[in-house]
């Protein structure tokens, strides 16, 4: 009898694209594609879109009949519900039954869905940073702050699915900056690259010295131009790096109280800017921490590659949806380990 070689595919749910791979059980994703995921008002015509697109490169990758599970990663997306709920950047509704309609259309595979942040904790601890690790938790440093709490080996999604939102602890309790949540003072309004941005803003405005910044358009300014101007000796573009750095490092020490993790992993476009941001969150994350955790909590760099991540986060969901389908055929939700799902994909 032949082997037919099981593959599961991850989708990446993002505000300008989704993004879809075949991704095979070494981690390896076999191929990919895109498409624009706001070109389609009406949710129905953009999933007839999506498995248009994806049969197109099942069939081209000799992969079809070869799916188990599909994983999605998508913003305020529901691990228990399958739905997305009052998404941002989405326009199809305060309620979308994304498992629900993604399953359908492809002939009643089973498919699991979790938020952004989460999906990207999944990857790293199947294929990334966080392999063999039962405690972890992943940070996304993008354009808000994400996070997926790992616990004994399992993904904390809380009572309603939505358990892990770092990003909004409190750092600033007094004169704190509005938060896209509504709220004042949240980690995501300085720590992330939207953040970073706003506190070159504030630096401009209220210091004098000069900066490479001050050439450019203040309300344009990016957390790659501060960077930029980093790398280049600009000392205060330096100094919002160490006030972001300090913030960051100051709040993930308060995180580990919750879990004690073996390590909290930084993944997205911020975390690359190495020493600038590390070495003061670093400094800050060992003067904050409770004295029982010194020492034992590791600072890491994702190892996904970041044109790869997104896909292998959902993909990792996406084995776990197939071991999900298989103890309950209704599709109810079954926590399996993601890492224990890839090292057993015949099982």
């Amino acid at each position: 009898m032949t082997m037919t070689k099981p593959y599961v595919l991850g989708v990446d749910v993002g505000g300008t694209n989704t993004v879809f791979g075949i991704v095979d059980a070494r981690g390896q994703v076999v191929a990919s594609g895109s498409i624009k995921t706001k070109k389609h008002a009406d949710f129905d015509d953009y999933v007839d879109e999506l498995h248009t697109e994806v049969t197109r490169l099942l069939q081209a990758n000799d992969a079809e009949g070869k799916i188990k599970g599909i994983g999605i990663g998508a913003p305020n997306a529901n691990y228990y519900t399958g739905e997305i709920v009052n998404p941002p950047n989405l326009p199809w509704g305060p309620v979308i039954p994304l498992a629900e309609k993604v399953s359908k259309a492809f002939d009643g595979l089973p498919v699991a869905v979790t938020n952004d942040a989460n999906a990207a904790a999944l990857g790293e601890m199947t294929y990334g940073a966080a392999r063999g690790m039962k405690d972890f938790i992943m940070i996304t440093l993008g354009t808000g702050v994400g996070s997926g709490i790992v616990v004994n080996g399992q993904m904390v999604y809380g009572h309603d699915g939505n358990a892990g939102e770092l990003g909004h602890l409190v750092v600033k309790r007094n004169n704190g900056r509005v938060c896209g949540c509504g709220r004042t003072g949240c980690l995501e309004a300085y720590a992330s690259a939207t953040g970073v941005a706003r506190t070159a803003r504030e630096f401009l405005e209220i210091r004098t010295e000069p900066s490479m910044l001050r050439s450019l358009e203040i309300e344009d300014i990016t957390s790659k131009d501060v960077y930029d101007a980093a790398v280049a000796g600009d000392k205060l573009a330096k100094e919002i790096f160490d006030y972001t750095g300090k913030i960051l490092g100051e709040a993930c020490a308060d995180m580990c109280a919750f879990s004690s993790p073996q390590a909290i992993i930084l993944f997205g476009g911020l975390a690359k800017s190495g020493d600038l941001l590390m070495k003061p969150m670093r400094e800050a994350f060992d003067n904050a921490l409770f004295p029982v955790y010194k020492g034992k909590i590791k600072i890491l760099i994702s190892e996904l590659k970041e044109s790869d991540a997104a896909v292998l986060g959902a993909s990792a969901l996406g084995w776990e949806a197939k071991y999900q389908y298989q103890a309950n055929q209704n599709l109810a939700p079954v926590v399996v380990p993601a890492a224990a799902a890839a090292e057993n994909p015949e099982k």
